[in-house]
C-alpha cells in the first residue's frame, strides 16, 4: 500500500495499537494473552516488560487512529477479531488494577464499535457459519458471551443467548466424520456445544447434547501437525488446544454425575497432551497465535 506521494503506508500508521503481528486479530488476542497472564501471575518475571508494552500500545491516541480506519469498514475483523477485542475488554474489567482501568478507558471507542457490530451481526444471523476457522459463528458468540458477563452487559448476554437458541437449539445428530478440515483450528461441533453449555442450564443442556451428539465426541481424536511452516496446515497446532478446553467446558456444563463426564475429560486431557508442546514451536506460523490458545486452556 502506498500513500499520496507513493510512500509506503506502514501498518503501525493505520493500527498503532494492534500491529506487529501476522494479522490484526492475532495482535488483539496477544494483548488479551498478556493481560490474562499478568492478572493470573502477577509476580511473573515478564510483568514489567508486559506493562511497558501495553502502556505503549493501549493509549487513547492510538485507539483514535485505529478508529479512523475501522469506523469506515463495518465488516473489518467480524466476527473473530472483534470478539477477541471484547474478550480483551472483559479481561481488563476482571483485573482490578489502575493499569487495567486506564487501558479499558482508552479502548472504550473500539469496545463500543465492536458491541454495535455484534448487535448488527446477531440481528442478521439467519444461519450460522459452521466451519472451523475465523468466521465461525459459535466461537465468536462464546467469546462475546463471556465478555458481556465480565463487563456486566445483560442486554448483550440476552442477545447472544437468543441468537444461540435461534441458530442451534433444533440441531440434532451432528456428523463428526468430516472433522477436521485441513485448515481448521476450531471444531465446529464443539464450538456449538460449548456455546450451548453457556446459555442453557445443566439439565436442558444435557438433553440438548443427547440429541446433538448422541454418541459423544470420542470420534474426535488428537491430530498431528504435518507442516508447522505452512500457515494453513499449522492451524492444527491450535485445534488440539481448542478442542481440549471445549471438551472440558462441555463436561463442566453437564449435571454432576452425568455418565459422559469422565470420557469428555479423558479426551480433553489427550488433546492437551498433544497440543501443549506445539505452543512453543519456533515457527512464526505457530508462534504468533498458538500461545494464546495455550493460555486459554491453562488458565481456564
Amino acid at each position: 500500500m502506498t500513500g499520496p506521494i507513493d510512500e509506503p503506508i506502514r501498518p503501525s500508521s493505520l493500527h498503532p495499537a494492534f500491529y506487529g503481528c501476522y494479522d490484526w486479530h492475532s495482535s488483539v488476542h496477544s494483548h488479551w494473552q498478556l493481560v490474562r497472564a499478568m492478572r493470573t501471575l502477577p509476580s511473573g518475571s515478564f510483568v514489567n516488560d508486559a506493562l511497558a508494552v501495553l502502556d505503549r500500545t493501549l493509549t487513547a491516541e492510538n485507539i483514535e487512529v485505529e478508529m479512523r480506519w475501522i469506523s469506515e469498514r463495518p465488516s473489518f475483523e467480524m466476527p473473530y477479531g472483534m470478539a477477541w477485542l471484547l474478550a480483551l475488554c472483559g479481561e481488563l474489567q476482571a483485573w482490578d488494577s489502575p493499569e487495567a482501568r486506564t487501558w479499558r478507558a482508552a479502548l472504550e471507542p473500539l469496545e463500543r464499535h465492536a458491541r454495535e457490530r455484534f448487535v448488527a451481526y446477531c440481528d442478521a444471523a439467519v444461519r450460522p457459519v459452521r466451519g472451523g476457522m475465523h468466521n465461525q459463528t459459535a466461537f465468536a458468540l462464546g467469546l462475546v458471551w463471556d465478555a458481556a458477563i465480565r463487563i456486566d452487559d445483560p442486554e448483550l448476554c440476552e442477545l447472544v443467548e437468543r441468537t444461540a437458541l435461534n441458530l442451534y437449539l433444533a440441531d440434532r445428530n451432528v456428523d463428526l466424520a468430516y472433522e477436521p478440515s485441513a485448515a481448521d483450528f476450531l471444531s465446529p461441533s464443539l464450538c456449538e456445544a460449548e456455546l450451548m453449555g453457556r446459555v442453557l442450564a445443566a439439565e436442558p443442556f444435557s438433553a440438548w447434547l443427547t440429541g446433538f451428539a448422541p454418541d459423544g465426541f470420542s470420534e474426535l481424536i488428537p491430530v498431528q501437525v504435518v507442516d508447522p511452516s505452512d500457515g494453513q496446515l499449522a492451524h492444527w497446532a491450535g485445534l488440539n488446544l481448542s478442542r481440549s478446553w471445549m471438551l472440558r467446558r462441555v463436561e463442566h456444563a453437564l449435571p454432576h454425575g452425568d455418565d459422559r463426564r469422565p470420557e469428555l475429560l479423558a479426551n480433553a486431557t489427550a488433546h492437551a497432551v498433544h497440543g501443549l508442546p506445539m505452543a512453543s514451536h519456533p515457527d512464526y506460523m505457530v508462534s504468533h497465535w498458538v500461545p494464546t490458545f495455550a493460555m486459554v486452556l491453562l488458565s481456564n
